[in-house]
């Protein structure tokens, strides 16, 4: 199964990586400047909330893109059923 991002979906997904560096960036300036643990902890979490999302918001692309697929009888020739068990383990690893 290829992703294929584009337009729209690849620009959401491109804004919420760049904006978890952005993130991830300040949780390592704030750890060198001996920043209080909490505010730490809160920008780290707000950080793995991003990536959750922009990770979410791939699998839904595959998800559309699979069903679509298999609607027009472009599956490549993939059994549905291990498309479907793939496209559930890679969503189970974010949860």
């Amino acid at each position: 199964m290829e992703l294929e991002l584009e337009g729209p979906d690849l620009k959401a997904v491109l804004n919420r990586l760049r904006r978890a560096q952005g993130q991830i960036s300040g949780v390592i300036r704030m750890i060198e400047e001996g920043r209080d643990c909490e505010d730490v902890v809160t920008q780290l979490a707000a950080a793995s909330r991003v990536l959750d999302r922009a990770g979410f918001a791939i699998i839904a692309t595959g998800l559309q893109q699979c069903v679509t697929d298999m609607e027009s009888g472009r599956a490549n020739g993939e059994d549905p059923e291990a498309v479907r068990a793939r496209l559930e383990k890679l969503f189970l690893s974010l949860a």
